[in-house]
């Protein structure tokens, strides 16, 4: 991918004209509710830079009920990694960002333009190099198959009644992307196909593709005494309905790399899994007012919005507690900013051994 460098919790960077009609009275009146119509149905896509401006505020929000590990190394050493397997994806012109989240839930989230991020609860339970390439890979693929946007353009297409400026969408699409993406409410399609495009990114670089396979497992015994899913892949598709289509896709698209690099993965990441039951909760005990209308453009609304700058997840209520959805997060929101060059992730993927 990088021809330009990778940044590590950082945003990188990758009118419509008010018709004069108010001189018309009644007539420019009508002529402009004509106008908004037309922008609507010219407007049924997000552009590039939209997408990345999505993709930075939510990036904001989930850093600020989070937290950013305040640590160069481990970014550097997880940008390394999502580089290489970027590089190979089908947006590989994306200045993606690769976040490593501060909080003991497990959990990893991929917005719009190229914002990966993951937990230090994750890396915790992850063991090797090639399952963080397969829980990383899986991230980019809702990215690079564009799911976030595509159920809001949906949403969009679906809704034209109501009047609302280009920029008050944006504002509104945050919001529902911010909710759709802390809830992990893709569904059982698209948690598939970024399954299969994870585990084809890591095994075009050389890492074992039942990594994923081996996170998910691990995952499902640490979850065990659960009532509900939690965190990660807390609405996606069962855990033997996800191993089955891990087994037939790695058939199907004859995966073979073998390198799982556990030695170097262990040089770099040193966090302690936390026990489920031990995990610091904030939640409203109000659920989140729903808004009518739909998602359309008059009203999409988030399903869970949350108070700017504080960690409490006010659609918990319609849900009851999800453990690692609503894990404290660490106080210091800074973004950490390293670099990775080209010749860095070519050096980097001679590694990919064993």
């Amino acid at each position: 991918m990088i021809k330009t460098p990778v940044l590590a919790a950082a945003a990188l960077s990758l009118t419509m004209a008010t018709p004069a009609v108010a001189q018309f009275g009644n007539l420019g009146s009508k002529i402009g509710k004509a106008t908004k119509v037309v922008e609507k149905a010219q407007d049924l896509k997000f552009s590039d830079a939209e997408e990345v401006q999505l993709g930075t505020e939510i990036s904001a929000k989930l850093r600020d009920k989070y937290g950013v590990v305040q640590d160069a190394a481990v970014h550097k050493y997880v940008s390394l990694v999502g580089a290489v397997l970027a590089s190979q994806s089908t947006r590989p012109n994306l200045k993606w960002t690769f976040v490593v989240l501060d909080t003991d839930g497990i959990n990893a989230f991929a917005a719009p333009g190229g914002f990966v991020h993951v937990t230090r609860g994750a890396l915790a339970i992850i063991k090797t190099e090639s399952e963080l390439a397969d829980v990383l890979g899986h991230e980019i693929g809702h990215v690079s198959a564009k799911h976030t946007v595509g159920a809001i353009e949906k949403a969009k297409r679906i809704g034209a009644a109501g009047e609302m400026t280009r920029s008050d969408f944006l504002k509104d699409a945050v919001d529902r992307a911010y909710s759709m993406i802390l809830e992990n409410s893709f569904d059982r399609k698209q948690e598939m196909e970024a399954d299969g495009i994870g585990i084809a990114l890591a095994n075009s670089a050389g890492y074992q593709p039942a990594g994923l396979a081996a996170f998910l497992q691990r995952l499902a015994a640490r979850n065990a005494s659960l009532r509900e899913p939690s965190g990660m892949f807390a609405s996606h598709p069962d855990t033997q309905a996800r191993l089955d289509g891990l087994k037939n896709a790695i058939a199907k698209q004859k995966l073979t790399a073998t390198a799982t690099v556990g030695p170097r993965y262990a040089e770099n990441v040193h966090f302690t899994l936390a026990p489920i039951e031990t995990l610091g909760q904030t939640v409203n005990a109000t659920p989140a007012k729903r808004e009518s209308g739909g998602l359309g453009m008059g009203g999409l609304k988030a399903l869970g919005r949350e108070k700017s700058g504080d960690q409490t997840v006010s659609s918990a209520g319609s849900r009851g507690v999800n453990p690692d959805r609503d894990a404290k997060g660490g106080p210091n929101k800074s973004l950490v900013s390293v670099s990775v060059s080209k010749a860095e992730v070519a050096e980097f993927r001679k590694g990919i051994v064993g």
